[in-house]
């Protein structure tokens, strides 16, 4: 049974990291503390198998907790994985410098948590055994009537056969930076015995580049007496093969507590990461043809959108399906169709350059991608050559097949902001494609039949989705980074139509806008908003604020200042705890106008937040000019946040700037933990996004904060 030790002066995060540990393994103890001086008075009487602690508590930090448990009885080698927010490279090395393992950036991804406390509790397991062999084999040599120069060789070679028996590369480097142990393992590795790596340097063992790094590691161990945290490393066997290892190198020292070598331990994880490439693979790709997915088609459109508004460039989304194959299908089998599916993934790999993706969606039916589109002239060349590929026939199981390609073309941003535009203009581009007689191509055209058919019904069936009370919301939570609680909602319609279909809102309210019905579908929105924010507490919620967006159209129709009161009145929401979303639309209509209307508002207690901020051409303007309390940081930023530096800037100068206004600052579309870690980094003070939570439906929020809530008290 592993015994797991988590120190964290915070109750929640003590029973999140105790409920990941109690995972990791069946029959794991779990002991957790508040505190650095409680932890050390229960560890002075007990020995754990992994210590879990926060850099920064009360009384001592990290480090200190750190190097206070390591002069404990039988701590010495004992794994400590040391967790802070911080990314200050100062308290990293003070808790490696104390004798810490590992060390993890909070937020924890809870997958590489369990991942990385499972293989320390493994190389634990490894210590402890040698260890314990280790001792049977010196009470053996203590009642043995052998001379001292024979038992000591007896042990040194049954030490020798208990490591050669560990599965893991050991080995040990003195302080010339030569090989003075390893064992057959690692020998088996390299294709040698292990007599012929003895005396080498670690360049010699393996190459210049691997080797020189283990080098100048094992150098900085000598210099700071100090483990190094666990790393992953590659290595290639004698035989070329590529090998992931977990690696840790630890000081060895003699009986007077000088270093006299480096033990290295490198447990191979060369399974798990195959696995973890191949999970990512299937995730991301389709199936049968082996071609992107949807979902990597849509994160590439993303990415290629990010560049082009960047750049200033164009891309196109070409969208086509293969004629008549329901009847190749029908006559000759679904085998052959699965074939020829595969077959046509082929030809578009050797058609399109390497730039361009291909893409599956489903069926018959496939996209293409194709970057740095100068003109319309470029799509319909690449339409053109698509064509060509598939029109020479297929020869499968002695079957000639023919077939054809009807091609849809949108391009960015030409045909459209977004990837659901983009391909919903594409779709109905191919569509005037078949009408024409098929295998042919069309470029999407706003006068298109189809399309303003299409406009018609949508529009008549918003009026009677109106009408009938078809409208429902969706609540996606807002995050303080500061505490990590659920602080507020923003409020996001969605609409079900009578079939049960839900109906983003990119799908109808630009429709709503154009056609006028934008303005009483978004007081529909605030009325119900407000109902639902005040039932929560009646429901053990605390009084969270609820984020509503204004529609320009209410500005022009309606008289916004009596329509917000009026929800306020009938719900008896606390006006506090309203915040009402303002876009650049907003902003530009008749200023004194909308200010006088935001200032009678802000008068009653209601705030206000500049919504896709950083993204207008007087975003400053609105700051100095409205009278506004947050900055709503758009979420085109944070997607690249980590890797772009431009983004990085702008969200750095915006949150700066609304700090320095006394304005607080929200970041929207985070959607994972790096995104939060630089935030927080940066000083934001709230996050919004899938990482936290997508949009969902009123009861589901509900649970949702119940449950944090629950969590906050019983821990």
């Amino acid at each position: 049974m592993a015994l797991v030790v988590i120190l964290d002066d915070r109750v929640t995060n003590r029973n999140i990291f105790a409920k990941l540990a109690a995972s990791i393994e069946p029959d794991v103890e779990v002991r957790t503390f508040a505190g650095p001086l409680e932890a050390l008075d229960w560890l002075s009487e007990n020995t754990p198998d992994l210590v879990v602690t926060d850099f920064k508590m009360p009384d001592m930090d990290g480090g200190e907790f750190t190097r206070r448990f390591r002069e404990l009885p039988n701590c010495a080698d004992v794994p400590v994985v040391v967790l802070t927010v911080y990314e200050e490279r100062s308290f990293r090395l003070s808790a490696l410098e104390a004798g810490a393992t590992d060390f993890l950036q909070s937020p924890v991804d809870h997958h590489e948590f369990l991942t990385r406390a499972r293989n320390l509790l493994k190389m634990r397991r490894q210590q402890v055994l040698i260890a314990s062999r280790a001792m049977q084999l010196e009470r053996k040599l203590q009642s043995s009537e052998r001379s001292r120069e024979e038992a000591l060789r007896d042990s040194s070679e049954r030490l020798g056969q208990v490591i050669d028996t560990v599965p893991a590369m050991i080995s040990a480097i003195d302080r010339s930076g030569r090989c003075i142990f390893v064992n057959a393992y690692q020998a088996r590795i390299k294709g040698v015995e292990p007599q012929a790596l003895l005396g080498r340097t670690a360049v010699e063992m393996f190459g210049s580049e691997h080797g020189g790094r283990s080098a100048a590691l094992d150098r900085l161990i000598f210099e700071s007496g100090a483990a190094l945290p666990s790393f992953e490393e590659e290595i290639f066997t004698r035989a070329g093969e590529r090998r992931h290892f977990l690696t840790t190198k630890a000081p060895l020292r003699d009986g007077a507590g000088e270093i006299v070598a480096v033990l290295t331990t490198s447990l191979d994880i060369s399974d798990r990461k195959r696995a973890e490439g191949h999970l990512r693979h299937l995730a991301h790709h389709d199936a049968l043809t082996d071609l992107p997915n949807r979902a990597l088609l849509h994160e590439r459109v993303r990415h290629e959108i990010a560049h082009a508004r960047r750049n200033g460039r164009k891309f196109a989304l070409l969208l086509f399906d293969l004629d008549r194959f329901k009847g190749i299908n029908d006559v000759l089998g679904h085998h052959i169709g699965d074939r020829l599916l595969k077959a046509v993934a082929e030809r578009l790999r050797v058609t399109l350059r390497e730039t361009d993706t291909a893409s599956r969606l489903g069926g018959d039916e496939f996209a293409i991608l194709q970057s740095d589109v100068t003109s319309i002239e470029d799509t319909t060349e690449l339409a053109r050559r698509v064509r060509e590929a598939l029109s020479e026939p297929f020869r499968l199981d002695g079957e000639e097949i023919t077939t054809s390609a009807s091609i849809g073309i949108a391009m960015f941003p030409d045909h459209g902001f977004d990837f659901d535009e983009l391909l919903k203009n594409a779709d109905l581009a191919m569509y005037r494609a078949k009408a024409s007689g098929r295998d042919g191509y069309r470029a999407f055209a706003s006068d298109m039949d189809t399309s303003a058919r299409a406009v018609t019904v949508l529009e008549s069936d918003l009026r009677k989705a109106l009408a009938r009370d078809e409208f429902v919301l969706h609540y996606q939570p807002q995050v303080a980074l500061a505490s990590g609680s659920i602080v507020g909602a923003e409020a996001l319609v969605r609409w079900r139509r009578e079939n049960g279909d839900l109906v983003s809102p990119g799908d109808f309210l630009p429709l709503a806008e154009e056609c006028g019905l934008i303005a009483p579908i978004s007081e529909w929105v605030l009325n119900e908003a407000c109902a639902q924010a005040a039932s929560w507490p009646q429901s053990g919620l605390p009084p969270l604020r609820i984020a509503v967006n204004l529609s320009a159209s209410q500005f022009r129709r309606q008289n916004v200042e009596e329509v917000v009161l009026a929800a306020l009145a009938a719900s008896g929401l606390d006006p506090a705890r309203l915040e009402l979303e303002l876009t650049e639309t907003i902003l530009l209509q008749d200023t004194e106008r909308v200010v006088a209307t935001l200032k009678a508002l802000q008068s009653r207690g209601v705030t206000f937040s500049i919504d896709d901020f950083g993204t207008g051409y007087s975003s400053l303007a609105y700051v100095k000019s409205f009278p506004v309390d947050r900055l709503k940081i758009d979420k085109s930023f944070i997607h690249n946040l980590k890797t772009d530096a431009n983004d990085a800037a702008i969200v750095r100068a915006i949150v700066n700037l609304g700090h320095s206004l006394d304005l607080d600052v929200i970041a929207e579309g985070v959607e994972n933990a790096a995104q939060v870690a630089h935030l927080r980094a940066e000083g934001c003070d709230e996050v919004q996004g899938f990482y936290f939570g997508l949009p969902m439906p009123a009861p589901d929020f509900v649970d949702l904060v119940r449950r944090e809530s629950l969590l906050a008290q019983t821990a």
